[in-house]
C-alpha cells in the first residue's frame, strides 16, 4: 500500500518538546517571545501552543531526555528589530552556537540554544514560496553524516503531498571532507516544510526523544501505514505510539481522536491505562476503554 492510496487527506505533523516538569513555563515563554502565539490547550502532562499557525506540543516527560541541536527550528523573522529582540531573549540564560551576524547565506542569522535547551536558527531571509515561520531542521552528523539525502528521499517517499524544494551541496575539496554532501536542503512532507543538512564536524549529540515529530492519523489504516513505513530499514518500536526511524529520529503516530478522549475526565484515566500497554496505537481499544 503506497502513500497515495492511504493519505487521501493530509495528516498533521508537528513537533513535540520533552520537558522535565516545566512544559507550561516553556510554553508561556515561547508565547511571550513570538508574535501571534497562544496556548490552546493544557493538562497536567501536555501543553499545546500555536504560533503563526504552527502547533507545538510541550510534554512533561521527566528528566530522561535532553534537547540537542540535532533538530532545531529554522525561524524566519524578516524584521531586523524583531529578530534582534527575539535573539536577545533566547540567549538570556542560553548560549550562542553561531553568533547573530551576517553570513554568506544570510544578511542576518544566528543559532542559539535557549534556557530550556531547545535550539533555534534565526534568519531574516524568507524562503521562496513559503509563508512558514518555523521550519524543523535536521542535522545529520556522526554516524548519520552523509545520510541527509537518503533521509529526504525516505521521508518524501512516505508522506502525501511531499516534494524536494531545494538541495545545496558542499563544494568539491571541502576542507572538512564534506565533498558533495548536503549543506542545506528543504523538503515538504504533507505540505509542511522541513530542512536538512550534513555535517562532518564531530558532535557529541544525535537525534533523541527530547524532540519528536507527531503525526496525527484519522483512522487505523493511516496509523498502520505510517508505523510500518517509518520502521522500514532498521527502525525501532517503542511504547505509547512512539518509534525511532532508521536514522534515530523519533516519531509519535497518534490518532486524531486521542485529544478528545483525553479531555473526557470520565474516560481519560482508562484511556491512559489502555495506551500504556500499547506500542502501536489501536483506535478501537482506546474508544472502548
Amino acid at each position: 500500500m503506497d502513500s497515495h492510496s492511504v493519505n487521501t487527506l493530509n495528516s498533521a505533523i508537528y513537533p513535540c518538546l520533552w520537558f522535565d516538569g516545566n512544559a507550561k513555563e516553556a510554553a508561556e515563554f515561547y508565547c511571550s517571545l513570538f508574535s501571534d502565539s497562544k496556548i490552546v490547550s493544557e493538562n497536567r502532562m501536555v501543553v499545546i501552543f500555536e504560533s503563526s499557525g504552527q502547533q507545538f506540543m510541550c510534554l512533561n516527560g521527566g528528566p530522561e531526555f535532553k534537547f540537542t541541536p540535532a533538530i532545531s527550528f529554522y525561524t524566519i523573522i524578516p524584521d531586523e528589530t524583531e529578530i534582534q529582540a527575539v535573539w536577545d531573549k533566547l540567549i538570556d540564560n542560553g548560549r550562542a552556537l553561531m553568533p547573530m551576524d551576517s553570513y554568506p547565506w544570510s544578511k542576518k542569522y544566528g543559532w542559539v540554544q535557549d534556557q530550556f535547551g531547545v535550539t533555534w536558527q534565526l534568519t531574516i531571509d524568507k524562503p521562496a514560496d513559503s509563508e512558514e515561520k518555523f521550519i524543523p531542521a535536521l542535522l545529520f552528523s556522526g554516524t548519520n553524516f552523509g545520510k541527509a539525502e537518503e533521509a529526504i528521499e525516505f521521508y518524501t517517499g512516505i508522506f502525501y503531498k511531499s516534494s524536494i524544494e531545494l538541495i545545496s551541496r558542499y563544494e568539491v575539496d571541502d576542507p572538512n571532507g564534506q565533498d558533495g554532501k548536503i549543506n542545506h536542503a528543504q523538503f515538504e512532507l504533507n505540505g509542511k516544510l522541513f530542512a536538512a543538512m550534513d555535517s562532518a564536524i564531530v558532535h557529541d549529540f544525535d537525534f533523541n526523544e527530547a524532540l519528536s515529530l507527531v503525526v496525527e492519523c484519522r483512522d487505523q489504516e493511516q496509523i498502520d501505514y505510517f508505523w510500518e513505513k517509518l520502521l522500514e530499514g532498521g527502525g525501532k518500536e517503542s511504547q505509547c505510539g512512539w518509534l525511532k526511524d532508521r536514522f534515530g529520529v523519533s516519531w509519535q503516530i497518534v490518532p486524531e481522536i486521542l485529544s478528545a478522549l483525553m479531555s473526557d475526565p470520565e474516560r481519560s484515566g482508562r484511556v491512559v491505562q489502555a495506551f500504556m500497554k500499547m506500542k502501536k496505537f489501536d483506535i478501537e481499544t482506546l474508544k472502548n476503554a
